[in-house]
């Protein structure tokens, strides 16, 4: 096997062998020295040999030590720990880059797992999702091919039918969107926003479906501009402004307010519904999280409208968080730094 140690060795008897020699033959000629001092050279030779393959030997030990380490790390994954010796500043230099170097590797394995785990939990959840509608429409549609079955039984399973294929295609919209912001971190078309304007807009789109739910709405209040993409912003209203006209009575309120605080512009939905509960309200945006899963089924909600709303933001810079108000209701604060005012 190669070693530092022995080339050192070696070479450094090599060297003194040349000087010795040349020693030797300027002192026999210029000083007429008994040409058997030649014979000396042998044991000074072997002697430089083992004093260099001693010194050979402090010079690798830091380097022997830091590839044990790194060999027992490779075959068991253990954390590598170093305590620099100070025998060798550039050995105790690479044991901290190797240290950091494992410390990153452990991280990044760390985090794959993670995402692993999450895409496992994913698949399954989305998988879930899907099988509900699915059972409905097939037991649905097995029921439509009884020759003797009623008119009105007709028409109730045909509408179950559509309601249950229209909410697999809001459930696939869900889904693609979600890849589209996560595929696509650096948003594109980032524009100047008004906030108040915005939120207008969402409304008059949502004026129909609002009405049909009897929620009261308004747009209070002025934000300072933003620097986004008005269509994912324009969804991240849209999705808190429906979730929330979703829970409240009748004749309830939904409200949009608009503010500034501390360089940032706040949009906060606040509705007069139950709120959600004793929760925790960061799970509110996990992925087909519902509060109550048979009332959510049944207005529609397949549980991703608050995850999209916080894909968009985070890809924004922003948070999100909600909470419930004191006097009833829910409350979501989602926070965008805003533009500098000219």
């Amino acid at each position: 096997m190669k070693r530092i140690q022995t080339y050192f060795a070696l070479l450094s008897t090599l060297l003194m062998l040349f000087a010795g020699i040349a020693a030797t033959l300027l002192s026999i000629l210029f000083f007429n020295t008994d040409p058997r001092a030649f014979l000396l050279l042998i044991p000074a030779t072997i002697v430089v040999f083992f004093l260099s393959l001693v010194v050979g030997y402090f010079f690798t030990d830091p380097l022997r030590i830091l590839e044990q380490t790194t060999s027992a790390f490779i075959s068991s994954g253990s954390p590598l720990q170093f305590t620099a010796k100070g025998q060798l500043f550039e050995a105790d230099r690479l044991s901290e880059n190797f240290e950091e170097l494992a410390e990153v590797a452990k991280a990044q394995q760390t985090n794959l797992m993670l995402k692993e785990k999450r895409r496992t939990a994913f698949i399954s959840d989305v998988a879930h999702e899907l099988r509900t509608p699915l059972t409905a429409i097939h037991g649905n549609g097995e029921m439509l091919l009884d020759p003797n079955l009623p008119p009105e039984l007709h028409d109730k399973f045909c509408n179950i039918i559509i309601n249950e294929s229209e909410r697999l295609g809001r459930l696939t919209n869900d889904l693609l969107t979600l890849q589209q912001i996560e595929n696509d971190a650096a948003l594109t078309q980032l524009e100047r926003i008004n906030l108040h304007n915005l939120a207008r807009e969402v409304l008059d789109i949502l004026a129909h479906t609002l009405r049909d739910r009897g929620a009261n709405t308004q747009v209070v209040g002025e934000a300072p501009d933003v620097l986004g993409n008005a269509d994912r912003l324009k969804q991240v209203i849209s999705n808190l402004v429906d979730n929330a006209s979703r829970f409240i009575a009748p004749d309830g309120h939904v409200t949009v307010e608009l503010f500034g605080m501390k360089g940032n512009a706040i949009i906060a939905v606040k509705d007069d519904g139950e709120g959600f509960g004793d929760i925790d309200p960061q799970l509110l945006f996990d992925r087909f999280y519902r509060t109550d899963t048979s009332r959510s089924r049944n207005t529609g909600g397949a549980g991703l409208g608050l995850s999209i709303v916080k894909s968009i933001v985070e890809a924004h810079d922003g948070t999100v968080e909600a909470i419930n108000l004191p006097d009833g209701g829910a409350c979501f604060i989602v926070a965008l730094p805003a533009i500098p005012a000219e």
